[in-house]
């Protein structure tokens, strides 16, 4: 490839600028029960990532997904109706000549992109474009600015120059006619549709490509991926109250806060009438605009009679997962005259913060009497005040 083309002086008009995204592969070195494109990233698939980039570009008219056949169905479940697919074949070579064939009629420039690349930044896309205007060909790359080394069997064996040595990155556009002619005319096994244009003496410009177009290749890149996506994404964070009281009833201990503690009277509930956890277990709910404990758990079912609270606390957090959120922390008040929780106070405070998966330190568990006041002030009673906080994971 060389920085500038030879024929700048050759104006090209984009008519009609299709995508091919080549997403046919198996992807095994990235792990996984299913293929990496189809795995998810903050969640949705890598290739929905990749497909919505072009979808939302103004000058992109067209969009072709490649896909192993076998893959027809995974690919309809995350990619919109109106994405053309077409089958692939054994080989990169193949599936990039098959969907070049599938191309609708009249477009007059292709952009060809490997779909396992879900963050490729518009300006990349604008760079390309931009360049095709006066090429037949152009692609993004980043200068290698490492040193380099050649090595055998574990050992450097000699230091290799980095001059004019450049990361390759997709999109790789082309005039549609010419990369048709090239792919016809290759005896296949390239490594990507450069060398393919090369080979059949095209001039490729190289454009300035991007660190976050990255390409998911390891088990690791999809975590480093979900960072790069959610860069810049304002936090979200939700508040929510919660609120329970139990009366006291007959019985040689209560539990509050998971922690059992003696008392002459117990607390009367459907389950185990764990004011302090159902206050908790509520918060967390409201937090997630998902109503109280009794919407998920009927008080009705008598499966939940006598039923210990960490079920319902445990759900809480679960759903709280399921929905892009993280515990921040939890402030729980107990309010009665007796029996005396600061001598319990920390054990309950630890026993929440198992139960959330929280440093004991993200969870506060504090009393407070009314002042013989009220049915808590008459010891008819127990209540709980709990505020939890999330944010988006």
């Amino acid at each position: 490839m060389s920085e500038t083309p030879p024929n700048t002086s050759v104006a090209h008009t984009l008519t009609r600028v299709a995508v091919l995204i080549v997403a046919a592969g198996r992807g095994t070195r990235a792990g996984g029960d299913i293929p990496k494109q189809y795995q998810s990233i903050a969640g949705r698939a890598v290739l929905a990532h990749s497909v919505e980039r072009f979808r939302s570009h103004s000058a992109v008219r067209d969009v072709v997904v490649v896909i192993a056949p076998q893959d027809a169905t995974l690919a309809r479940e995350v990619l919109p109706e109106d994405v053309a697919l077409t089958p692939g074949g054994d080989s990169r070579d193949a599936s990039v000549k098959a969907g070049l064939a599938a191309l609708p009629d009249g477009v007059t420039h292709v952009l060809i992109h490997d779909g396992a690349r879900p963050i490729v930044p518009a300006e990349v896309i604008d760079r390309v474009l931009a360049a095709l205007k006066t090429a037949p060909g152009a692609a993004p790359a980043i200068a290698v600015t490492d040193a380099l080394w050649r090595g055998q069997d574990g050992r450097v064996m000699a230091p290799t120059s980095r001059e004019g040595l450049f990361r390759a990155q997709t999109p790789q556009g082309f005039a549609l006619d010419a990369i048709r002619a090239a792919h016809a005319a290759h005896p296949g096994g390239a490594a990507d549709d450069v060398e393919v244009a090369l080979a059949a003496g095209l001039d490729v410009a190289i454009v300035e490509g991007h660190e976050d177009n990255m390409k998911v290749t390891l088990p690791g890149c999809f975590s480093r991926a979900e960072k790069i996506l959610k860069k810049g994404v304002p936090m979200d964070v939700r508040l929510g109250n919660g609120y329970d009281v139990h009366r006291f009833g007959p019985g040689d201990h209560v539990v509050l806060c998971g922690v059992e503690v003696a008392h002459p009277r117990g607390l009367q509930g459907h389950s185990d009438a764990d004011v302090g956890m159902h206050a908790v277990t509520d918060a967390l709910y409201g937090a997630l605009a998902e109503g109280d404990i009794g919407r998920h758990f009927p008080p009705s079912d008598p499966q939940w009679k006598g039923a210990a609270s960490e079920i319902f606390l445990r759900h809480a957090v679960e759903l709280v997962a399921s929905r892009g959120f993280r515990v921040a922390n939890v402030d729980c008040t107990l309010v009665c005259e007796r029996p005396k929780i600061g001598p319990h106070a920390a054990a309950m405070q630890t026993a929440l913060a198992a139960i959330m998966g929280l440093d004991p330190t993200r969870v506060s568990v504090k009393a407070t009497t009314s002042e013989r006041l009220g049915f808590t002030g008459r010891e008819e009673g127990i209540a709980a005040l709990a505020t939890a906080a999330l944010v988006s994971a």
